[in-house]
């Protein structure tokens, strides 16, 4: 039997009036109390007296049992959740930051108060990722994860390959729209499917990682130079947040543009929409697809989370409470396409091996294998206006190649 749900809502923007206006459409067996908004003086069609610029109006109501926290600031976030979690209260959450760097502690304070924590629409929108990763999938048989995480990249992307947008039009079209910030760093530098993919990768794998140890690298420095080289090799440019298996005991993370080819799922996936293709040792790749970018969509996802308190769910961390020794590693190799101006560059990274190069007066680039390790060491330099770098698809990872070169960097 479900229980009836008495909700306290913090924030009220696009998501917030999104999932309102999914709620007053159907029947369901909650009520929201109060809703809590910085700013009392916007006009709204609701009852001014639903409102309150207090937080502890809402912690502190012993009517209110679900907290569902809807705001943009991580810090002010996690001091609700925290403090909404040890009050006894269930909570759902989509902020991805706040999720991702307090994670370990947020799944402890679950666990010490009988509380529970929903956060689906914290990664991908409207696609049921965690759980899926969370019920579905054994870490035994999961082999790897990737896909677009970010609709307000993909978006500017698809305008620059599909319509032939310049990507400082294509930008401020994504702006305007509402899909991308004013300041957009953290959607098109990286940052936001860099906190995805952490969250994703504590479900896929019981690992959980500090997203500061994800080398993130966006999409800002991508040039005409970038756009005419994948056009003439028949790629697209997305934005492609991965983590993989390598070994039974390793996992690999890194948020890169990738150059995909036309058989790539991810090749027809445009505009604001994500996609997720997950790999298994039976299963091989499915595909998940739908809108990862506005109210309605978070929103029927945070009202997912919503429906499921009340029957009691919670999350189980089966694969991190299992304790399967997965670490996380930067000793592999990736094959990059690499456009720079100077020279030092290329023996700053140290590349294994360049299979293909190019030099001109107005541009230069290299095809070759790097090790993550150098590139996340020289990630400063890669951030470089006359820099852009882009995972191209060939994943290598020799464990013997590298052992090789580290007993010979030993010895030397």
């Amino acid at each position: 039997m479900s229980k009836n749900l008495k909700i306290g809502l913090f924030g009220f923007g696009v998501v917030g009036q999104g999932l309102l206006d999914i709620i007053q459409s159907q029947n369901l067996n909650l009520e929201i109390i109060k809703i809590a908004i910085k700013d009392p003086r916007k006009k709204r069609t609701l009852n001014k007296d639903l409102f309150t610029t207090n937080r502890d109006e809402i912690l502190n109501n012993s009517e209110i049992n679900t907290i569902v926290e809807l705001i943009n600031d991580a810090e002010a976030a996690y001091e609700i959740v925290t403090t909404a979690l040890k009050n006894g209260k269930n909570v759902v959450s989509a902020n991805k930051k706040m999720i991702a760097t307090h994670l370990k502690e947020l799944v402890d304070l679950q666990q010490k108060h009988g509380t529970s924590l929903l956060y689906e629409g914290a990664v991908c929108g409207s696609i049921p990722i965690i759980r899926n990763l969370e019920e579905y999938y054994d870490n035994e048989l999961f082999h790897a994860l990737s896909g677009i995480f970010n609709g307000s990249s993909n978006y500017i992307l698809s305008k620059i390959f599909n319509e032939n947008q310049s990507y400082s039009s294509a930008l401020k079209e994504a702006q305007d729209l509402g899909f991308a910030e004013t300041d957009p760093i953290l959607d098109v530098g990286g940052y936001d499917p860099k906190y995805k993919l952490a969250i994703a990768t504590a479900h896929a794998y019981g690992l959980f990682i500090n997203p500061d140890a994800i080398l993130n690298i966006g999409i800002q420095n991508l040039s005409q130079h970038d756009i005419k080289y994948a056009r003439e090799k028949n790629f697209k440019i997305k934005l492609v947040p991965t983590a993989r298996k390598v070994d039974t005991k390793q996992i690999v993370t890194y948020v890169l543009p990738k150059l995909v080819a036309k058989d790539d799922f991810l090749y027809n996936v445009e505009n604001e929409y994500n996609a997720v293709t997950v790999q298994a040792a039976f299963a091989d790749k499915q595909f998940f697809f739908g809108k990862g970018a506005g109210g309605h969509p978070t929103g029927a996802a945070v009202l997912s989370d919503i429906a499921a308190l009340r029957y009691d769910y919670r999350y189980e961390y089966k694969k991190y409470h299992s304790e399967n020794g997965v670490k996380h590693t930067e000793n592999i190799l990736l094959e990059i396409y690499l456009r720079y101006a100077d020279e030092d560059l290329i023996s700053l990274l140290e590349f294994d091996d360049i299979s293909e190069r190019y030099a001109a007066n107005e541009f230069k680039y290299v095809i070759g294998t790097v090790r993550l390790d150098s590139l996340i060491k020289n990630r400063d330099l890669l951030l470089d206006k006359d820099v852009f770098i882009a995972y191209t698809g060939r994943q290598i990872y020799k464990e013997e190649k590298i052992a090789a070169q580290v007993y010979e960097e030993a010895v030397l």
